[in-house]
């Protein structure tokens, strides 16, 4: 697939709309309080930049298989199917407090979404080119091998499809660096561009493209389609970016 990357730059900037389900949802669970602002907003304008990809190619995300690898609540997997897309959704069986297997997932209850177990994030239960688009939202950097799950999911993507992936913690962010010194480490590993060139190559991808996330701190702000577009023009236009809290961008399998 040929990507046109000034249609990149200018769908990320295009405002969307909350999805009233999702505000729903936030309102009256408390784990799921982050999906009634920003945050949501941040999820619905990348969904929305990869069907108009698709689009872009005169190819229906109707027409796309997409693996939600690290499916947590339910919420891309929703967003994606919404979308148009073919979607299968998968999540590592384990007792960690993200994992679709060890919180409440009412989303997924509600939607009859369902989720593939997975052993191990490095072995994924698909054959061979499977699948047109992979997406990683905010999983890639939790998992304890990042090259081994890659070559894993180029294998299962077939030759020229997409891996997708956000909300990877960048190495200068200035939220990142706070929660550090604060003594989180949620994100304990934080990548560079280089990083993510290293591994993409190692594991079989040709980087297409990468970008700055957001500058703004989303999970403390209402959604707001001004605000959005500030956050964008300070991560792509202004050195604000290299103190942007995260990556994302678009790997090819070759």
């Amino acid at each position: 697939m040929r990507i046109d990357h000034a249609q990149i730059r200018s769908l990320l900037s295009m405002s969307t709309e909350l999805d009233d389900y999702l505000i729903g949802v936030a309102a009256r669970e408390a784990s799921h309080g982050f999906l009634g602002g920003a945050t949501q907003g941040c999820y619905r304008r990348l969904v929305d930049l990869l069907a108009s990809i698709y689009q872009q190619q005169q190819i229906s995300p109707a027409q796309v298989k997409v693996l939600d690898w690290g499916a947590g609540k339910g919420h891309i997997s929703y967003l994606l199917r919404k979308a148009g897309f073919q979607v299968t959704s998968c999540d590592l069986r384990s007792g960690a407090d993200d994992s679709s297997f060890s919180q409440r997932t009412p989303i997924l209850e509600e939607q009859g979404i369902a989720v593939l177990p997975l052993e191990r994030e490095c072995d994924l239960p698909f054959e061979a080119e499977s699948f047109d688009l992979v997406v990683s939202f905010g999983v890639l950097e939790h998992v304890g091998d990042d090259l081994g799950s890659l070559r894993e999911i180029r294998r299962v993507l077939k030759p020229g499809g997409l891996f997708f992936f956000c909300f990877l913690p960048y190495w200068l962010s200035w939220t990142q660096r706070l929660a550090h010194l604060r003594g989180n480490y949620y994100h304990p590993v934080l990548y560079s561009k280089a990083d993510v060139q290293h591994l993409a190559q190692s594991a079989g991808f040709e980087l297409d493209s990468v970008w700055h996330g957001q500058f703004l701190p989303k999970n403390a702000l209402p959604n707001s389609n001004a605000l959005e577009r500030m956050d964008r023009f300070l991560t792509s236009w202004t050195p604000l970016k290299y103190l942007a809290t995260n990556l994302e961008g678009l790997m090819v399998a070759r």
